[in-house]
């Protein structure tokens, strides 16, 4: 296309062309080598596919999460299986190099998080919340909302630009109650990458097919009419987890949705501690909902 198109369009009919938006980047922790593409590997895709920047990080190494393995040849292990999966979404991984069930809220690994932001330049920082289950994946919450004020302060880790604006971060969902359930702010129909991050799922053998830490020889089955059936079992597990929290939040999709259905839905609460977008910027946010 000549370079005279558009000004001349401009000239003659006042026409120009739409301002393309900028790349999104997106930075998700987890607290494991699997968290964030359980909670957001669905979205992860879909941002990606639309250009957009997405990096998800593992707070530890995973190096406990088998009941048959551990120490660094688990941790080699996983650290190959989150980075398949993670290629095959399109986004990028990065494995913070802590011990599985040892991670603390300490200065040190606050520093570090607030680093990844900045140097990730994030837009949106998705992470659990610091009421979950695991103590892994509170304490991940715990330093993901000490960093949403520091990665704005010039004189907490000086060597790292600090972010001229403050990130929107949010929470993947759970089901824990006390002391405050989640509450959705934005739910996203997968429906469209459902595939894609079952795919993904699957690469991690260690700890879906095998079990991770709490599963079993039962699990690995040697009668290949056997292994079918574990791995088929496993692939409904994955649809029922998503379908479920389609189903939970159904009234919150037709915020974004309407009446259109939805089977499979990953579902983030705004995190009160960084930037609070309004509706609109939601949709700017999380850009797959039709105009």
């Amino acid at each position: 296309m000549s370079r005279l198109f558009w000004p001349v369009m401009l000239l003659l009919f006042g026409v120009a062309p739409a301002a393309a938006q900028e790349p999104l980047r997106i930075i998700c922790f987890g607290a494991h080598p699997d968290d964030c593409e359980l909670k957001a590997g669905g979205v992860g895709a879909m941002w990606a596919a639309k250009g957009h920047k997405v990096k998800f990080v593992s707070v530890t190494n995973g190096d406990i999460g088998h009941w048959r393995e551990s120490g660094p040849a688990l941790a080699r292990r996983r650290k190959a299986e989150v980075e398949a999966a993670d290629k095959s979404l399109g986004v990028e991984t990065e494995i913070l190099d802590i011990h599985d069930g040892e991670l603390e809220p300490t200065l040190a690994n606050r520093k570090t998080i607030t680093r990844l932001i900045r140097e990730w330049n994030a837009d949106i920082v998705m992470s659990h919340r610091p009421n979950d289950y695991h103590p892994d994946h509170r304490y991940v919450g715990v330093l993901v909302q000490d960093a949403a004020f520091m990665v704005a302060v010039p004189k907490f880790i000086p060597e790292v630009k600090p972010l001229a604006k403050n990130p929107a971060f949010f929470f993947y969902s759970d089901r824990f109650q006390k002391p405050n359930p989640f509450k959705p702010d934005v739910v996203v129909a997968i429906d469209s990458v459902m595939s894609k991050k079952v795919a993904a799922l699957e690469r991690m053998e260690s700890q879906f097919y095998e079990g991770g830490a709490n599963g079993g020889p039962e699990l690995v089955p040697s009668d290949p009419k056997a292994q079918a059936k574990r791995k088929a079992d496993v692939r409904a597990a994955f649809q029922n987890r998503d379908r479920s929290t389609a189903k939970l939040y159904a009234e919150k999709a037709k915020d974004f949705y309407g009446d259109a259905k939805v089977e499979f839905a990953e579902a983030f609460e705004i995190c009160e501690y960084g930037r609070q977008p309004n509706a609109a910027e939601l949709r700017k946010l999380f850009p797959f909902f039709e105009k």
